[in-house]
């Protein structure tokens, strides 16, 4: 009985809770900073690090759990509103970087998002996880300047030090 409700509950599809935007959230974020008389330490580099330490944090919940399946159903309810609390960590402190660095997140998610439908075009790419330079059309060089181009490659190389490893 179990795996027909957890079957039915995998099938139904995920929504988030209404009423909250991105610009919502971002004076959520502000007023909290301000309140606080934090933005004297909400600089670009100390958001991104501190970004960077949280999403260190939610690895850590993954961290030897092998390959996790949709919803989580190797996690107990515990381990599952951690992940959320540290999901919401990392999307504070991203909100935060975006507005201290005066990036309007929705409009740089929306050009992405275009960027990635050109990128990545149903056609091409449906049902395939290659990288999308697997399938783009590739720009023929002349032979001439594809010999030059491997050359000068091959001279980088040779003028890059050996690292030994010890």
């Amino acid at each position: 009985m179990e795996n027909q409700s957890n079957s039915k509950q995998n099938q139904q599809e995920h929504t988030f809770t209404e009423g909250l935007s991105f610009e919502g959230f971002r004076q959520i974020m502000k007023k909290f900073a301000n309140d606080r008389d934090w933005n004297q330490y909400h600089t670009p580099r100390n958001l991104l690090l501190a970004f960077t330490g949280e999403v260190g944090e939610l690895c850590e919940l993954f961290q030897w759990k092998g390959e996790v399946s949709e919803g989580l159903p190797e996690f107990s309810e515990e381990e599952k509103i951690r992940v959320g609390e540290e999901m919401a960590d990392c999307l504070a402190y991203l909100t935060r970087l975006a507005d201290q660095c005066k990036i309007d997140l929705t409009q740089a998610i929306l050009r992405k998002m275009e960027m990635n439908a050109k990128k990545y075009p149903v056609e091409k790419c449906k049902g395939k996880s290659d990288k999308y330079t697997s399938y783009q059309e590739m720009k023929e060089q002349p032979q001439g300047e594809n010999q030059q181009n491997q050359q000068e490659q091959l001279n980088i190389q040779q003028q890059q030090p050996e690292q030994k490893i010890e």
